[in-house]
């Protein structure tokens, strides 16, 4: 049994075992804390039966596509409030739970970066639920005074206000120069950092001298040409900051292996007074740091390397349920890992339709099975269901037809194999 265990709204149902130690050479706070007893926990903010494991679900809308839902300011965060509240356990991404100065706190929610997540549903990488995590933050020395300044007064604000435990700041010895494009063939945002050791270099102190167990990235990313933002800003168009996000938290969490996301320092833009409701989390303050301290304060740590089995409150690829997924995003990754999983309880796949990105990765596409849904309304119907051992056809109209028969004249049968 797993769980994530929260301060804040924590249902008095949760509960924590002490159990064993963890045994795994790779378990992040095996080799600081070599004394400490290995914490077993509950996923669930209900009572789950002894004869039951937790149901878990994977929310994945892919960064920087246009995703019709997710691709903007959290604009997926209600989908995933709505998930957990279904599920005992629920695994998503920075894209699906970062609102810039909101965030919505989840008792039973695992924050795990993209890169950490594609790992973890090949079956190379298990989750390590944690109480908390020692967060280093990390400045771009290309960031001008102003801006840093803000930048430290958001971790400070997180350190008095939510207690977080955000031990240092280190500025890179030089500016980490982002730069960002849209890649003309996918349409899908993208871009680059032209002094990646100077980042690299920054965590490597903050992990190996502070040691810290988590990280922020706080770069400075080019202001947008506002006429280049307008569609972004009215909730069309493609996050073309996003992509070159992914890829500096991804060369993070594949060097360190441990929880890292990404929060771009550009200068506020003028007021706009039809702002989208979709976009307008970015445009409440001159940071996008909250929900990233937030987020990282309880990720899960990436046992990496573990040998097969995890009983220790550890969750592996085998506990997932169920995936939920835009219609054409189903080639990534972490996508094409859970739908080609070797396992005899392969998990569930649902691919939204209203959910559409500027990708073409349609599960016929791909040939692997899934639920097509209209919606996220009758994607957590399907969940709600699986979870209850229903099939969710028994649901609809003439959705359940006689059974099939299976003829034995069909199939040759070795009495030595029974």
């Amino acid at each position: 049994m797993f769980s994530l265990f929260f301060p804040m709204a924590v249902s008095s149902c949760c509960w924590m075992n002490l159990g064993g130690v963890c045994s795994l050479p790779s378990c992040p706070n095996s080799f600081r804390y070599p004394n400490l007893p290995r914490l077993r926990f509950s996923c669930s903010a209900f009572p789950i039966s002894k004869y039951q494991r937790p149901y878990t679900t994977v929310m994945v809308v892919p960064t920087g596509v246009g995703a019709t839902i997710g691709g903007y300011a959290g604009d997926a965060l209600p989908v995933a409030r709505t998930l957990a509240s279904v599920a005992d356990c629920l695994i998503s991404h920075p894209n699906v739970l970062n609102a810039a100065m909101l965030y919505w706190p989840m008792p039973n929610t695992l924050y795990v970066e993209g890169y950490a997540l594609d790992r973890f549903a090949e079956g190379n990488w298990a989750l390590q639920p944690v109480h908390h995590n020692k967060i280093g933050l990390v400045l771009d020395a290309g960031m001008e005074e102003e801006l840093q300044i803000r930048h430290r007064q958001v971790a400070d604000a997180s350190r008095a206000s939510l207690g977080l435990p955000v031990l240092e700041y280190i500025v890179t010895d030089f500016p980490l120069e982002v730069e960002k494009w849209v890649n003309p063939k996918s349409g899908q945002s993208t871009g680059r950092i032209k002094n990646p050791d100077s980042l690299l270099r920054a965590v490597d102190i903050l992990v190996n001298r502070s040691h810290v167990n988590a990280v922020a990235i706080v770069g400075r990313f080019p202001d947008d040409d506002l006429d280049e933002m307008e569609d972004y800003r009215q909730g069309k168009g493609i996050d073309s900051l996003a992509g070159v996000e992914a890829v500096i938290s991804h060369l993070i969490v594949e060097k360190f292996q441990i929880p890292c996301a990404h929060s771009p320092a550009i200068l506020p833009a003028p007021l706009c007074s039809s702002l989208s409701p979709k976009s307008a989390a970015e445009e409440l303050g001159y940071t996008f740091l909250p929900c990233v301290l937030s987020g990282l304060s309880k990720a899960p740590q990436y046992l990496v390397d573990w040998q097969g089995s995890c009983n220790d409150g550890c969750i592996v690829t085998g506990d997932i349920d169920s995936v939920i997924l835009p219609i054409d995003a189903c080639g990534g990754d972490a996508a094409l890992a859970f739908a080609r999983s070797s396992r005899r309880n392969k998990p569930l796949l649902v691919a939204v339709e209203e959910n559409e990105t500027v990708l073409d990765d349609t599960p016929e596409k791909l040939g692997i099975q899934a639920v097509r849904v209209k919606n996220y309304w009758e994607a957590v119907g399907v969940i709600a269901a699986h979870k209850a051992g229903v099939d969710p056809n028994a649901l609809r109209r003439e959705g359940i037809d006689r059974i099939k028969y299976a003829s034995l004249s069909s199939t040759k049968i070795s009495l030595s194999s029974l």
